[in-house]
């Protein structure tokens, strides 16, 4: 059995590295392998991959194509099983929610979706609805109710 302290490197898998700028006999002395002028003979001399000198870039040359939302919206998320929490018959609204604990930030809004069991008839109001979280909400005896916001963008449904 092998002793770990004497575990060396296969021959030929290590490589001495070069020494560059150690005097014109070493043959990686005065320019140090970097030839003469130019870009690449100057410090710093990294450049992106998709750099093209000064060029008009390729991610730039070519059309833009498909569709690009102007508005995307960041909604504070809460699933209709989060709010049993909540007495039977209670108003449910954005400053509820977050007096409960179940949003910290409003964001762009507040999104009901449909994950988890609802037992108790509930009044909600948010700023949008997924199908499933209506159906639940409306199927338990209670209302699904659509934030009136002036400072929002527009709000829809589903």
């Amino acid at each position: 059995m092998k002793e770990l302290a004497r575990l060396k490197p296969v021959p030929g898998a290590t490589k001495t590295r070069k020494r560059l700028g150690r005097g014109v006999g070493s043959g990686l002395g005065r320019t140090s392998g970097r030839g003469e002028k130019g870009q690449g003979a100057r410090t710093g001399k990294g450049r992106p991959a998709w750099f093209e000198g000064g060029q008009m870039p390729l991610q730039r040359r070519i059309p833009k194509r498909g569709f690009r939302p102007l508005v995307h919206r960041e909604y504070a998320v809460v699933n209709v099983g989060a709010l049993e929490v909540f007495e039977d018959g209670a108003r449910v609204d954005v400053g509820t929610l977050r007096a409960a604990g179940l949003i910290r930030q409003v964001r762009d809004g507040v999104k009901v979706l449909g994950h988890g069991d609802l037992t108790r008839k509930l009044h909600v109001t948010a700023h949008a609805f997924s199908r499933s979280a209506r159906e639940k909400i409306e199927g338990a005896g209670g209302t699904a109710g659509l934030v009136v916001d002036t400072t929002a963008h527009g709000e829809s449904e589903g």
